[in-house]
């Protein structure tokens, strides 16, 4: 039986085996239905293969527009879109290209889990 830590909005953002004083102080049932949720949760994406990246943006249809944009960019952006192996969240060049095309922060993890699937 656990103990866990929450975060601020209250969900549980901690696991432990014991307990941490001041920290993850609520104990819980192994079988608490939040606990078992959160314990069984898919891993949050934070990067994606250039393949599944590129796949992705041809099936959302935004292929041309990104690579029009990275053509505008100084050289480093380019070289990192044309030969990096892995794509990046939460990368400068990936927040920039993406506040470019107007997603918002929740488009962009829906566009990487998506991706991470492919």
């Amino acid at each position: 039986m656990p103990f866990v830590s929450r975060s601020d909005d209250g969900a549980i953002d901690g696991v432990f085996e014991q307990l941490q004083d001041g920290m993850a102080e609520e104990f819980l049932s192994d079988d608490n239905p939040e606990l078992v949720a959160h314990l069984n949760a898919p891993p949050k994406v934070s990067s994606v293969s250039a393949r599944q990246f590129r796949l992705m943006l041809r099936r959302a249809g935004l292929l041309d527009q990104v690579k029009a944009w990275v053509a505008q960019q100084d050289g480093e952006i380019q070289d990192a879109f044309e030969y990096s192996g892995t794509f990046v969240m939460d990368s400068p060049m990936m927040k920039a290209g993406f506040a470019a095309m107007g997603f918002t922060v929740e488009q962009q993890v829906a566009f990487f889990e998506a991706a991470a699937q492919l």
